[in-house]
């Protein structure tokens, strides 16, 4: 039984680190790269959440995406670090949440990659 992206760790982690980064930053004054880094910590779990509703093969794309929005997280989060938003302790806590989630994604390509080739084998015609 399918329960919904819902249950994926790496969604609810995606999800956690949307809310830190709004909780650390709702007092900053650099409306500019808050705002940025506000879509892009919302667009990890958004990503995952909307490709799970797709087919396999979107979902990979999406997830590939949800990505990208966390490497251009962790872009912003060195540069809110360097101009002085972020202290070095916050960087280094999210930098080491959004790796680690870059690394649940990935093994959740592969995991979609190979369900998609074992289908592709069991249709086959030489199978």
């Amino acid at each position: 039984m399918d329960v919904g992206f819902e249950s994926l760790e790496v969604w609810k982690r995606g999800c956690a680190l949307a809310v830190r980064i709004y909780e650390l930053l709702k007092n900053k004054d650099d409306l500019g790269l808050i705002r940025q880094m506000q879509r892009a910590a919302v667009s990890v779990p958004s990503n995952i959440a909307e490709g799970y509703e797709l087919s396999p093969r979107d979902f990979i794309r999406m997830l590939r995406i949800a990505q990208g929005s966390a490497a251009e997280l962790r872009t912003q989060t060195y540069i809110a670090a360097r101009i002085g938003t972020l202290g070095p302790d916050e960087m280094r806590e999210i930098v080491s949440e959004l790796k680690e989630i870059s690394r649940m994604i990935a093994g959740l390509i592969r995991a979609k990659q190979r369900q998609i080739e074992h289908r592709h084998e069991d249709t086959s015609p030489d199978s």
